[in-house]
């Protein structure tokens, strides 16, 4: 293995984030209403390759049919609020509204709530009433309890997620989630994650699943890199999870789409995901500044309720515009947070590419200074607006 010396007989290898590199264009250009930026996984095909994480103050039914309607996928988390509170909108206006030093406690009583089977099938049925595709996720502890209420009820898609995920699971006190079984025990598809790296992603897919989440700790709201030092820079992740990807194909015949979940906040980030191999991405904040968003611009990870050792921080994110705008425009807003389908479009048209495959061969470099080279008058009149 390559990498240099950080000290005696200790390598590391350099691995790299979405403000280190930048995207070459291409020799030839296209005008981006021709380019495709579908995704498919298992029958069902989106028109755009961007999901909506499963997190409380992105993610409520309401967000997911809006979502749903314009194309898009918004995976619902059934271990939130939404399946422990008959009105989940009031409590989380209590975390809203709680101080930066009561939100951890806050959240985590809160969470401490039991969780209601019969609100999961009312939750997706609601969904699937709007005649939108429904994905739902959990923690895999839940997995077998949940997954078949879930199925029962009309969902499409069953996402199994924690922070970090693999096949080799050991404990003396769980039981280990057999991800080959569970899938073969379900009818509809089954998005896992997360991981980082190859041999995980290359073992996961082994097991049948039709998607995989990749990324650990780049998300606005996630702590777990500070907290446990673990995680690697999405670019990097998303290479090496998508060569897996790749030679798993080539072996087998059957694609599994990469998803990079997290650490996105522009439309040049997601751009850089898919140049990097991801087939689609999961964000998080972004959607958090929709009006549509039941966190009213508040947003906090998945993991900030740990009892033992909370991963998350409830940020302020704002309120910028409509989902609609977020997603297709027009932006009202020059920062590339909004009209994301379309940077994604125009990128591919600059690299004269038609489809995100052929976006996994666009040429990148490294370039740390790329968003901040002969942009001085922005830096000074930012610097003066916060103050």
């Amino acid at each position: 293995m390559g990498g240099f010396y950080i000290g005696r007989e200790r390598k590391a290898r350099k691995a790299y984030g979405f403000d280190e590199v930048a995207l070459v264009p291409g020799r030839k250009t296209l005008d981006p209403n021709d380019v495709d930026i579908n995704w498919k996984i298992g029958d069902l095909t989106f028109s755009t390759p961007i999901l909506a994480s499963a997190m409380d103050g992105v993610v409520d039914t309401n967000f997911a049919i809006q979502m749903g309607k314009l194309g898009g996928l918004a995976v619902l988390n059934l271990g939130g609020v939404q399946t422990r509170y008959d009105d989940p909108a009031k409590v989380i206006e209590e975390i809203v509204y709680s101080s930066p030093e009561e939100s951890v406690e806050t959240i985590q009583r809160i969470y401490r709530a039991p969780i209601k089977e019969e609100l999961i099938e009312e939750r997706i049925k609601e969904m699937k009433k709007a005649e939108i595709p429904v994905a739902v996720s959990c923690i895999p502890q839940q997995a077998l309890r949940f997954a078949p209420i879930a199925e029962e009820a009309g969902a499409d898609i069953f996402v199994v997620q924690a922070t970090v995920v693999t096949t080799e699971y050991f404990s003396s006190r769980n039981e280990k989630l057999d991800f080959s079984k569970f899938c073969r025990q379900l009818s509809i598809p089954v998005i896992v994650g997360n991981c980082v790296i190859y041999e995980t992603a290359y073992d996961l897919m082994q097991t049948g699943i039709a998607a995989l989440l990749v990324g650990v700790g780049p998300g606005a709201a996630c702590t777990t890199r500070e907290v446990l030092g673990v995680g690697v820079p999405q670019v990097t992740t998303t290479i090496d999870t998508s060569a897996a990807r790749d030679d798993y194909f080539k072996k087998t015949g059957r694609f599994v789409p990469v998803i990079t979940d997290g650490g996105m906040r522009t439309g040049g980030d997601i751009c850089k995901a898919l140049a990097s191999g991801a087939d689609a991405v999961m964000i998080g904040s972004a959607f958090a500044r929709a009006k549509e968003a039941p966190g009213k611009g508040y947003h906090w990870g998945m993991a900030t309720s740990d009892e033992n050792l909370p991963r998350g921080v409830k940020v302020t994110v704002g309120t910028t515009g409509t989902l609609k705008e977020i997603l297709y425009g027009p932006a009202r807003l020059d920062d590339g947070s909004q009209n994301l389908a379309w940077a994604i479009r125009t990128c591919m048209g600059y690299c004269g590419v038609s489809n995100i495959k052929e976006m996994h061969e666009v040429e990148m470099v490294i370039a740390p200074a790329i968003k901040s080279e002969g942009k001085f008058f922005q830096e000074i009149q930012r610097l003066k607006g916060k103050r």
